[in-house]
């Protein structure tokens, strides 16, 4: 079975990922470009988000364990004011990622602090918002990279560790699932492959062999399955690009209703 990413790994890749999204920033005709996938913002936007964000993060990962963000950090973000001249956007992109790093080294893997997910599968640890900031900035990386005209997929080491991060940090939830319980199952086609198990118990994932010629669906079948790369799979669950652009066996409506569901509204 393959092992999560390690800390230092995580670090590395927020790192990467933070340059591959300024380099991306830089090539750009220009700060007011629209985003594909994020609709409503402009490239500029987009970069508010992402440095804001990891200000943000390195807030929250110092302050602690605690019930909520901490208010200074939720304040900052509002009250959030970036430089739009691009040298100085540039740097300041660099800065927060660098405070995002700091904050993660200084606390360690297993220091507690607030997480807006559930711990059922990701736990509220340093290590937890690591592994979930490595798919913030790949993710937006993407982005940025599409409203340039120059999309590239996520490097394979991150997209991998992303399906999993998604589900275990999206999707777990301890509220009921309001359909038919059922499973789904996602095939990575570099070998690597989950299922995603939905009920009254709330959902849940876990890792699953991945299937190979020899193999036939059997008793225990996934009510549907979803096949691509590991970042198509990413950019799906991310509701970048629809499932009908990846391989769907079985109920493709469940995709659908899973979609839809919101765990305790």
């Amino acid at each position: 079975m393959e092992k999560n990413l390690e800390f230092p790994d995580l670090l590395r890749l927020i790192d990467e990922r933070s340059a591959a999204f300024r380099a991306a920033v830089a090539a750009a005709p220009d700060l007011d470009i629209q985003v594909p996938t994020c609709p409503e913002w402009t490239l500029f936007d987009l970069v508010k988000h992402l440095g804001g964000g990891d200000r943000f993060w390195a807030a929250i990962v110092a302050a602690g364990p605690a019930d909520a963000a901490p208010a200074e950090a939720t304040a900052a973000r509002a009250a959030l004011e970036v430089p739009r001249e691009l040298e100085a956007l540039l740097a300041w992109l660099a800065e927060s990622t660098q405070l995002l790093l700091d904050a993660l080294r200084e606390a360690g893997p297993d220091a507690g602090c607030w997480a807006w997910w559930t711990a059922l599968q990701n736990p509220r640890t340093a290590g937890g918002v690591a592994r979930h900031r490595v798919q913030e900035s790949a993710v937006h990386t993407y982005d940025a990279l599409l409203a340039a005209g120059a999309p590239q997929p996520l490097p394979t080491e991150v997209a991998l560790d992303g399906v999993e991060e998604f589900l275990f940090t999206c999707v777990a939830s301890p509220f009921a699932w309001p359909h038919k319980p059922t499973a789904f199952d996602f095939h990575a086609t570099e070998g690597r492959s989950w299922r995603l198990t939905v009920d009254g118990d709330g959902a849940r994932s876990t890792r699953i062999p991945a299937p190979t010629a020899a193999t036939s669906e059997g008793s225990d079948a996934a009510g549907a399955s979803i096949h691509g790369t590991a970042s198509e799979l990413v950019i799906y669950l991310y509701d970048r690009i629809p499932a009908e652009s990846l391989r769907v066996d079985g109920d493709a409506g469940l995709f659908d209703l899973l979609r839809a569901w919101e765990p305790g509204h």
